[in-house]
């Protein structure tokens, strides 16, 4: 098949990069970051504690870290449309499954579903076909696909508001209604490779002409590393290692930004805005990082990116009434560290581990990354459970940051071959 190339010759990659951005926003603000919306009405229905809800995001990430490397290995040979058309099914499923929810094994059953079919159309899958479509651009292409995950914010004072008009069972069904209406066509729009569609990564067309020259060459001259050697290799590691700080620290605080701020006295529609102003600044951090990273040093960064975030978490800390100004610092300095951090991370990883097997390589480095998801929500409920206070929860993630330093400063290139040095 042949995509025709239309008058504005606009390169069908940026479409994906578009649908990308649309799946995220509507994905991040429904489920993940909307999830701290649905934290306090749940609890003071149900009676669970704030460990026992904590769970639940736990076993949304440890089911997501499991779930990665097989959804990387199978995007790589299937392609991503009809993996995402069926984990945006699987998530309609799940909300609607958690409206009806009447005891607590039966939440963790839906939380597991939507752990299910979340990991089948956000951050692998996406970033894996992005990274068939772009090279050089990579950077800028899935900082703005990514992005998507930082407007979602904008999702979260409109759960919110649902939430308080309706109840928070009617507003899953809504939000799986909307998933359905608006989402759901958009996993069409989804294509492999580009040489499937007569192009090259970035948009070369393989017709200009009749022989390859040079030039055209180092384009295609790709590196060629498969999982078995990636994970032999200290590079994966410390990037895992990476990754695996951003989800500790950041699944905590999505999870938990509402309820702390609500243990310290601020208003609840005051601590709303600050979720949805953490994922908003995120963009800041998504775009202009990931622009960074094609023109500058990749590793630095990443590590300017994890040192904010240390910032951020050390202001977060100390917020009070009377301190209530550090929300603006907290919110600037964590929220443009973390977009940055996940727009520079699978650029390194696609420099260093090559396309050809980016999805399989990755779903790895995500799976084995996202088993923080499971740490960082439970050390957040249980450090309120026992203490009945967040602050020396989030002062540890703020020092822990330097493990994630030490990581990508030390990463140093792989010895690999390429494509082009293969026989034919």
């Amino acid at each position: 098949m042949i995509l025709h190339r239309n008058p504005l010759k606009i390169f069908y990659g940026w479409w994906i990069v578009i649908a990308s951005f649309l799946i995220a926003v509507y994905i991040g603000g429904a489920v993940f970051y909307g999830f701290t919306a649905f934290f306090e009405p749940i609890v003071e229905e149900m009676g669970w504690s704030y460990t026992q809800l904590s769970i639940a995001a736990s076993l949304r990430g440890l089911e997501i870290g499991l779930l990665s490397p097989f959804i990387g290995f199978f995007v790589d040979r299937w392609g991503p449309r009809r993996i995402i058309f069926g984990g945006l099914l699987t998530t309609v499923l799940s909300l609607v499954m958690l409206s009806y929810t009447t005891s607590l094994i039966m939440f963790y059953v839906a939380f597991a579903l939507l752990a299910f079919g979340t990991s089948a159309c956000t951050v692998t899958v996406l970033l894996t076909t992005i990274a068939n479509w772009f090279r050089r651009r990579m950077g800028i292409a899935s900082g703005i696909a990514i992005a998507g995950f930082g407007f979602s914010g904008v999702l979260v004072p409109v759960i919110v508001r649902l939430i308080d008009t309706y109840d928070w069972r009617r507003t899953a069904i809504i939000l799986a209604l909307g998933m359905i209406i608006l989402i759901l066509p958009l996993s069409l729009l989804f294509r492999h490779k580009p040489e499937q569609y007569g192009y090259f990564p970035d948009g070369q067309e393989q017709s200009i002409t009749a022989e390859l020259n040079d030039s055209s060459l180092s384009e295609v001259d790709e590196i060629d590393l498969r999982p078995k050697k990636a994970l032999k290799s200290a590079t994966f590691w410390r990037l895992v290692l990476s990754r695996m700080y951003l989800m500790i620290t950041m699944m905590a605080v999505i999870t938990h930004v509402m309820p702390y701020l609500s243990s310290i006295g601020i208003l609840r529609s005051t601590s709303g805005l600050v979720a949805t102003a953490i994922p908003l600044t995120s963009v800041l951090g998504r775009l202009s990082f990931g622009w960074l990273g094609d023109k500058f040093s990749k590793k630095a960064v990443a590590v300017t990116s994890f040192i904010m975030m240390s910032c951020g978490l050390f202001c977060f800390a100390y917020i009070s009434n009377v301190q209530i100004w550090l929300i603006v610092p907290f919110i600037i300095l964590l929220g443009i560290g973390y977009g940055g951090t996940n727009a520079i991370i699978p650029v390194i990883a696609r420099d260093h581990f090559g396309r050809l097997h980016f999805g399989s390589v990755y779903g790895l480095m995500e799976g084995i990354g996202a088993m923080g998801s499971i740490i960082g929500p439970t050390m957040a409920g249980w450090s309120y459970d026992n203490w009945g206070s967040y602050h020396t929860v989030w002062l540890l993630l703020a020092g822990a940051a330097i493990v994630a330093v030490i990581s990508v400063s030390t990463i140093t290139p792989i010895k690999t071959i390429k494509t082009s040095d293969k026989k034919v």
